[in-house]
């Protein structure tokens, strides 16, 4: 386990200073940092989400957010998707959850360990560049 060495701030726990009946503070007080965590990453070599075709011939584009849980195998749980950002056009919105079943994720990590997460993953809509 990391340990940091930080100067004790009587103002951040409410000790007062030279206050009848303080306390005697330490100098310096140990802070355990916090597990690494390493977060779920995508693992579909192609995005499994489709761009609605009239949309993308009509050059809409836009950004969608979604809430995803990802249990410690790796799996969407499809029940606790939620949109968390919309595009402003439902028909993207309802491509980018349409996706979601055929998302594969290695599993987010706590010290080594997959753990299950919550975290919002964006579908970006956009139009490669033409060639001029």
């Amino acid at each position: 386990m990391t340990r940091l060495w930080m100067p004790f701030l009587a103002s951040a726990v409410g000790w007062g200073w030279g206050c009848e009946g303080s306390r005697t503070l330490p100098d310096q007080m140990v802070v355990e940092s916090l597990p690494s965590f390493e977060a779920p990453v995508l693992t579909n070599p192609e995005s499994p989400v489709s761009y609605p075709i009239d949309l993308f011939e009509q050059r809409v584009e836009g950004t969608v957010v979604l809430r995803l849980f990802i249990d410690e195998r790796g799996s969407v749980v499809p029940e606790s998707t939620r949109i968390a950002e919309g595009s402003g056009y439902p028909p993207l919105d309802s491509a980018a959850l349409h996706g979601v079943a055929a998302m594969r994720f290695a599993p987010a990590r706590r010290s080594g360990r997959a753990v299950p997460t919550t975290f919002l993953q964006p579908i970006h809509f956009r139009r490669p560049e033409r060639e001029r």
